[in-house]
């Protein structure tokens, strides 16, 4: 049974203005994973903690972020260092992607995606297995 993790009802209308304006690199990437794409259901923009991650899997506990510009300038480093750093308390796990990278070389982003849940995803029952 996986945990759930409280979230900030209040974060709600930003999520969903976020997901009407989300960067090039969010929309390459969320056409690949989106609809069970990757054989997990991928939600985009939403509230976890006191926070908005960018695409989120419930069963595999895991943010996947992409990193733009903004997360380069100011003290945003340390802002996302903290953040992840709250999240995986709560147990859940991250994947970090540049925007350039998703935007110029999506294939190879998308098989870290895979090759992280091959690693890391939940390990099926044996009633699952067919045993």
């Amino acid at each position: 049974m996986r945990k759930i993790i409280p979230y900030n009802k209040k974060l709600v209308p930003l999520a969903k203005k976020l997901r009407q304006n989300m960067t090039l690199g969010e929309v390459l990437l969320w056409n690949e994973i989106k609809g069970n794409q990757l054989g997990y259901r991928f939600s985009r923009q939403i509230p976890i903690d006191e926070f908005i991650v960018d695409f989120y899997c419930k069963d595999l506990m895991l943010v996947i972020e992409v990193d733009g510009n903004t997360h380069y300038h100011d003290n945003q480093p340390e802002k996302d260092r903290i953040r992840q750093e709250r999240l995986e308390f709560l147990g859940v796990r991250f994947l970090r992607f540049d925007d350039l990278d998703v935007k110029t070389n999506i294939g190879w982003v998308v098989n870290m995606i895979w090759e992280w849940i091959e690693r890391n995803g939940p390990t099926p029952n044996p009633s699952e297995e067919g045993n």
